[in-house]
């Protein structure tokens, strides 16, 4: 029996009993890359062969190489969250720590792409997606308390929202409550529609009651989004909703969402185990789950050189998973 299995085992005798954890069959072909804190974050780099990831609690960007080495990216990383790569190689982080999204070049340069949004400080830029034009999309939700907050709207309410960086540079906020707590964020391929994870787990109300929900809305020919056009594509209920999400060679959403134990009062399990989830990009039906026994699983991606693996951040370890 593999250490972590062993460790799941014997966690099931101190903790709630949990219907999913007892009735979860792993894939047989999970594997773990490699053991650091608190990952989030995995981007493929193709030319390098090799997947990029954050390790929140030591604030450094990770990547394991082609030959199955860690290496240290670059630290301090402001305490980076979500990565992605440009056509070109350019490596972009959201970094919650210092509140600001940046790029670095292929130089190794850092270019600070925003800092702040007119003259606020952000609550904490979390993950991003990049458009076909070259705009960098991003979420800025606040998982903590909602003291300190600079952002606020025309009635003095904190706002978490969505933000655009346009290819020129000017910055516009796109979703303002549409969303509750914004948090993964991707782009389909054909550029039509906007994907937002609604992920409250924390907070001033310490997450009881809020949304975990997955939603989907219309780009406008402007780069904005039509917040007329929201439609809910999955909610998870009670439970631990969803984080970051990536787009799968088959055309589906690749979601990492659930628990294995109860979190109680804030989070359940009992329905949906700590996994990724493979859902239907149009009509929300879920296709198939992915489990990995870990409670915290943040983020995913696909890569290798035929894009069939796909690499999961969760708690302090990246796991690998070919997907055919």
């Amino acid at each position: 029996m593999k250490w972590y299995l062993f460790l799941l085992v014997a966690a099931s005798l101190l903790l709630p009993f949990s219907p999913v954890a007892a009735q979860t069959a792993w894939p047989t072909d999970l594997k773990i890359e490699g053991r650091v804190a608190f990952t989030e974050g995995p981007a493929w780099h193709a030319a390098t062969e090799s997947v990029f990831f954050t390790d929140i609690e030591n604030n450094r960007i990770m990547r394991r190489m082609k030959d199955g080495t860690f290496q240290v990216y670059r630290q301090p990383s402001g305490k980076a969250n979500g990565l992605v790569f440009d056509a070109v190689g350019r490596l972009y982080a959201c970094e919650g720590g210092d509140k600001r999204v940046t790029r670095t070049e292929l130089d190794g340069t850092i270019t600070v792409l925003v800092a702040n949004f007119e003259g606020k400080a952000f609550n904490g830029p979390n993950d991003l997606a990049l458009a076909a034009d070259g705009s960098v999309y991003f979420t800025d939700p606040r998982y903590g308390r909602w003291e300190g907050m600079q952002i606020l709207d025309d009635a003095g309410k904190p706002v978490e929202g969505v933000y655009r960086i346009a290819p020129d540079g000017k910055v516009t906020r796109i979703i303002t409550h549409e969303v509750e707590r914004p948090n993964g964020i991707v782009i389909s391929p054909d550029g039509k529609h906007l994907y937002v994870a609604d992920n409250v787990n924390s907070g001033p109300n310490n997450g009881v009651g809020g949304n975990r929900k997955l939603w989907r809305f219309d780009f406008r020919a402007d780069g904005t989004v039509d917040p007329e056009s929201r439609k809910l594509l999955f909610d998870w209920g009670t439970e631990r909703g969803p984080d970051g999400m990536c787009w799968g060679p088959d055309g589906n959403l690749y979601v990492t969402a659930g628990l294995l134990f109860p979190n109680l009062p804030v989070e359940t399990a009992e329905k949906y185990p700590a996994a990724v989830y493979v859902i239907d990009p149009a009509s929300g039906e879920l296709v198939r789950t992915l489990p990995v026994p870990e409670d915290m699983i943040t983020n995913c991606t696909f890569g290798a050189t035929d894009g069939k693996t796909l690499f999961i951040t969760a708690s302090h370890k990246l796991w690998s998973l070919r997907v055919e």
